[in-house]
């Protein structure tokens, strides 16, 4: 299906490995023009310069300064804006009575605080266009864990911006949805593979099953799978789609 995206721009944050990466590289493929953000500029710039058309704005959106540094940058770039993917921020695991205020407030600084930023930053930009905002939070935000208390925190409030600005986009002329990743083939989760393996005396393939067994589903995600969604959303053919908050997750989450 042609989406009809080539000649729009975007911005994509936390593009520099994993989903981020994956969504950049498909936009790409789609036509679009992309700036891909995040904080490793090697990283970054490398993705950037296999993708015709793209461009690299190493900035850290912790920072109040950056995200309006990095519409900038797009639009003078590609001299407008049609899309927005937050993809950026990777909150610490752990047990609640041992995480700190600092881990609290790195893991909000970046996934939530910088999407709201660096949408804002967007927004009459998007209004001007017609365009979008994707935010990727994660299934954490809905089914809660002990050890997740961070993330799981932020991926609720994200859920709960999306609804927020979802309803301002509709008298302004901007969509705004959010996805929910499930267990996506990314190195976090290869990361949390080890860990279980570790935990359960497992090597690294039995260590995946068992993972995959806990939270029921057949296997794991690809991060080509969550941009593909990001595409259509950006495109005309979700032109109904609003406020929509999209489980991509194999069917773990088994409520509504």
């Amino acid at each position: 299906m042609d989406l009809n995206l080539a000649g729009r721009a975007a911005v994509v944050s936390g593009a520099s490995r994993g989903i981020g990466l994956a969504i950049a590289r498909r936009l790409a493929a789609e036509g679009m023009r992309v700036l891909l953000v995040a904080r490793s500029a090697e990283a970054i710039e490398e993705a950037a310069a296999a993708l015709p058309g793209c461009a690299a704005f190493a900035a850290d959106l912790r920072q109040p300064e950056t995200a309006a540094q990095a519409v900038a940058e797009a639009l003078a770039r590609f001299g407008r804006l049609d899309l927005v993917v937050n993809c950026a921020g990777a909150t610490q695991r752990g047990d609640f009575a041992t995480l700190g205020d600092e881990a609290w407030e790195d893991g909000y600084a970046l996934k939530l605080f910088g999407a709201v930023r660096l949408t804002r930053a967007a927004w009459p930009h998007l209004r001007a266009t017609g365009g979008n905002v994707v935010i990727i939070a994660g299934v954490g935000g809905k089914v809660a864990r002990a050890d997740f208390s961070i993330g799981g925190s932020v991926n609720a409030a994200l859920m709960n911006l999306t609804k927020a600005l979802a309803d301002k986009g509709v008298a302004e002329g901007v969509r705004v949805n959010c996805i929910n990743p499930g267990s996506i083939r990314t190195g976090r989760l290869t990361g949390r593979i080890a860990t279980v393996a570790a935990e359960r005396g497992l090597d690294d393939e039995a260590a995946g099953a068992a993972l995959a067994r806990d939270t029921g589903v057949a296997r794991f995600g690809e991060p080509g799978e969550i941009a593909s969604m990001v595409a259509y959303l950006a495109s005309d053919e979700a032109g109904y789609v609003q406020g929509a908050i999209l489980d991509i997750d194999g069917g773990w989450v088994r409520s509504t």
